[in-house]
């Protein structure tokens, strides 16, 4: 069967010559092992990567832009309606995941078994792109953070730094990673959960001003900017610029249990943890985190990302605003290492995506290619290149080069989320087909009526993401393509792998194989002995981590 011929090729450890000559032909040559990354990810490790991918730049910086270009009901509504999609994705992209943690299994080589080898490459490619973009948001983020200092430092100098750190921890053996991101991330959980807490003493005046907000901010200037026109029909664009401007917080983050679960330890017991318990941190983080910039920060405030070219979050102008000594310089540097945690965690999801691909045959096998320690590096170094465009920075405005490329990265995102969504529809009709639904160790809930959905909404989000252009006296070529270039990179890279390889649009349910080597896995499941707590303390580590 091909299908078992691939696998056995690009999914686990090829054992014998005879299997590696049964490989399929494919556009780059030959599907062949180079190495292979180690299963040296805990439990703990999943779970902080999957939360600390979601908590980053888009909510202790991008939060500034949108509070002040429609205010903070719409900023809070966003981010609770975006967090359920995203809930969603996570669901289905953890039963896909749970059920086949292969090494080098990413979404792509999801998609080529469950649906096109066209639509695969289209997909992996498409994120690739938008990871390798990720980690220079991310320093250009951190180089805007620097400059609430001092601007007296070039931000190249910064961008230099975050950038050259990134890469040196993706570098290492993937335990190390695992443990720096592990670290990272709980700052950042430290970090927003003290922030919401002082957010509401401040607003209850606790503050040394002890000045009482209350909802004074929702009052006046009020709780709706009106977004390029006045009324309700204003109050509506708000919430849909909110809307699709809190997709960039999310990106990448369902999808990184799938890019760790062939690194992963008790993948089919670590992997569902992960994903039951991603949406309940997604909320409280989010919804409240949301809900504290509204209550502190005016939309009318100068310093806000979108109404200065020298942005601060708005925790730090909450802040500062409160008039706190000293707090505003620490909270400033635990977001700095926020945004290198976020830039961390996307390098390591963009070169895993690159050598997934290159695993099917999608990419140049090259990129299989690891070092003792189980690293590919050269796709590590590749996806890392990328980033650079960060650099950009030195000829441009930070806000503005921070705006381009998250729009960029925003619609790679939904797009590939698309393409999630669609290729579950298909893993679950064939689940059925073979009835081996029974036997799935995690199942999405409110299927599949959620996720036709959540499919239908985001892509309405896709198609209209730049319709601020569309305005008389709005038009800015650069906002355009930014806003929808991703769309046509996709496009282009379909349209050309289809033409070369042509075959049907789909897979038939018939023809899907969700069985073909799971070898490796029914042997790390059959031999996992999950750990048993011996007291309270274990068994609330257990359940946090």
């Amino acid at each position: 069967m091909e299908t078992k011929k691939e696998y056995a090729a690009g999914g686990s450890p090829v054992t014998n010559e005879s299997t590696l000559e049964s490989a399929p032909s494919v556009q780059y040559g030959e599907i062949e092992q180079i190495g292979s990354t180690h299963r040296g990810l805990k439990s703990r490790h999943i779970q902080l990567i999957a939360i600390g991918g979601a908590i980053g730049t888009g909510l202790f910086i991008g939060s500034g832009a949108i509070l002040a270009n429609s205010g903070p009901a719409p900023l809070l509504m966003a981010y609770i309606v975006m967090s359920m999609f995203i809930w969603i994705v996570m669901q289905d992209v953890g039963e896909m995941t749970a059920w086949m943690p292969v090494r080098g299994v990413t979404i792509p080589y999801m998609v080529k078994k469950f649906v096109d080898p066209s639509l695969a490459f289209a997909t992996g490619w498409n994120y690739w792109f938008s990871s390798g973009l990720t980690p220079g948001a991310e320093a250009t983020a951190a180089a805007l953070l620097f400059e609430y200092w001092t601007t007296a430092v070039p931000s190249a100098v910064w961008i230099t730094i975050v950038h050259g750190v990134i890469l040196a921890l993706n570098l290492g053996a993937v335990r190390y990673f695992g443990e720096a991101e592990f670290w990272f991330a709980s700052i950042k959980i430290l970090a927003i959960t003290g922030l919401i807490i002082m957010g509401f003493v401040l607003m209850l005046g606790g503050g040394p001003n002890h000045d009482r907000s209350g909802f004074r901010y929702w009052n006046d200037p009020g709780a709706f900017h009106e977004y390029l026109v006045t009324g309700q029909t204003g109050n509506f664009l708000a919430f849909w610029y909110a809307l699709i401007k809190a997709g960039f917080a999310f990106i990448g983050s369902p999808e990184s249990i799938t890019n760790t679960a062939g690194e992963c330890q008790a993948p089919r017991r670590n992997i569902p943890k992960a994903a039951r318990r991603f949406i309940y941190r997604l909320l409280v983080f989010y919804m409240l985190g949301a809900f504290v910039i509204g209550m502190l920060v005016p939309w009318t405030d100068p310093h806000l990302l979108g109404s200065s070219s020298s942005a601060a979050s708005p925790f730090v102008i909450a802040i500062k605003n409160a008039k706190i000594s000293g707090l505003d310089d620490i909270v400033n540097f635990a977001l700095i290492t926020s945004a290198w945690s976020a830039g961390n965690s996307a390098l390591y999801s963009g070169s895993r995506m690159l050598y997934g691909i290159a695993r099917q045959g999608l990419a140049p096998r090259i990129f299989q290619k690891c070092n003792r320690l189980g690293v590919p590096y050269y796709a590590v170094i590749i996806t890392w290149v990328i980033g650079l465009l960060a650099f950009l920075n030195v000829s441009s405005n930070g806000a503005n080069v921070f705006g381009w490329i998250s729009d960029i990265i925003t619609v790679s995102g939904i797009v590939n989320w698309v393409v999630v969504l669609f290729t579950y529809t298909r893993f679950r009709k064939a689940t059925f087909f073979h009835g081996i639904r029974h036997r799935l160790p995690f199942k999405s809930l409110l299927q599949p009526y959620t996720t036709w959905f959540t499919m239908f909404v985001i892509s309405l989000m896709t198609l209209t993401n730049g319709f601020y252009n569309f305005f008389p006296g709005k038009w800015s070529t650069a906002n355009f393509v930014t806003s929808y270039v991703a769309i046509l990179i996709f496009a282009v890279l379909y349209a050309g792998h289809k033409i070369k390889h042509k075959g049907p649009l789909c897979l038939k349910i018939k023809e899907i194989d969700l069985v073909s080597g799971l070898e490796e896995v029914e042997e790390i499941t059959a031999n996992d002995i999950p750990p048993v707590p011996k007291n309270f303390a274990q068994k609330l580590w257990y359940w946090i981590c």
